[in-house]
């Protein structure tokens, strides 16, 4: 049984709607969308595996372009639609109940200006231990998309020299970085997010471009345990 809330979007000025039986959303999400350069020309952005909708909310806060997300699971999409309506953010945000292959379906090739994407973080290998619940094994899970797929699709619909950016898991980087190169993304920046400097990385974050010239800028990193508020958090590189 659903159990939908309506909880305040942090500092943004802004609400969301969670089920709190279904996978919420995390610290993840809020520098993936802080992630993202708004630079000029940035008029339409694609968030894959879009879940509730926080990449969209929170960058319609930072950029003046329009913003698609998918989402795969109908419950979620649910919860991601009605956020946007909360908001009165209609017409800049569309939340599309399909998944991420799906996309040229909706979209023309090379009409996109950026994607953003908090993929599913695990494998699934034999033996691997899943979640019993659907939705929540979909979240976390490569079950219904992989890196492989996001970044061929990405191919696809991204303009050319226009930037992917992901959120991960550290301990899969090099995965990440193989997928994209294979796919001639160039890794453009890279940001190490930490919970302690004593202790190894527990979230990166990567910008490739599609067919881009070589140069990767490494950011210092950022021990989120110093920060009370996310908001502008990349402003200082």
């Amino acid at each position: 049984m659903m159990k939908v809330v309506k909880n305040d979007l942090f500092d943004y000025g802004l609400e969301i709607y969670q089920n709190e039986n279904l996978f919420k959303f995390s610290i993840d999400s809020i520098l993936l969308a802080e992630f993202v350069e708004n630079k000029a020309g940035l008029n339409t952005i694609v968030d894959f595996c879009t879940g509730n909708a926080v990449v969209p909310l929170i960058l319609s806060t930072r950029v003046k372009a329009k913003i698609i997300g998918f989402e795969i699971q109908k419950d979620v999409f649910k919860l991601a639609f009605n956020s946007v309506l909360l908001n009165s953010l209609e017409d800049r945000i569309k939340i599309i109940n399909a998944n991420l292959n799906e996309a040229l379906e909706y979209l023309l090739p090379e009409s996109v200006d950026a994607i953003t994407c908090n993929p599913p973080y695990f494998k699934v290998n034999p033996g691997s231990l899943i979640n019993e619940d659907n939705s929540l094994a979909l979240a976390r899970h490569e079950i219904a998309t992989n890196l492989e797929e996001i970044v061929v699709m990405a191919r696809y619909i991204l303009k050319n020299k226009a930037p992917i950016y992901f959120v991960h898991r550290p301990e899969r980087l090099m995965e990440l970085i193989n997928v994209l190169t294979k796919y001639k993304f160039k890794i453009k920046k890279l940001q190490f997010i930490y919970s302690s400097y004593s202790k190894r990385a527990i979230i990166v974050l990567v910008k490739a471009t599609k067919n881009g010239a070589e140069g990767l800028i490494v950011n210092p990193p950022i021990n989120i345990m110093n920060y009370k508020t996310f908001k502008g958090i990349f402003e200082q590189f």
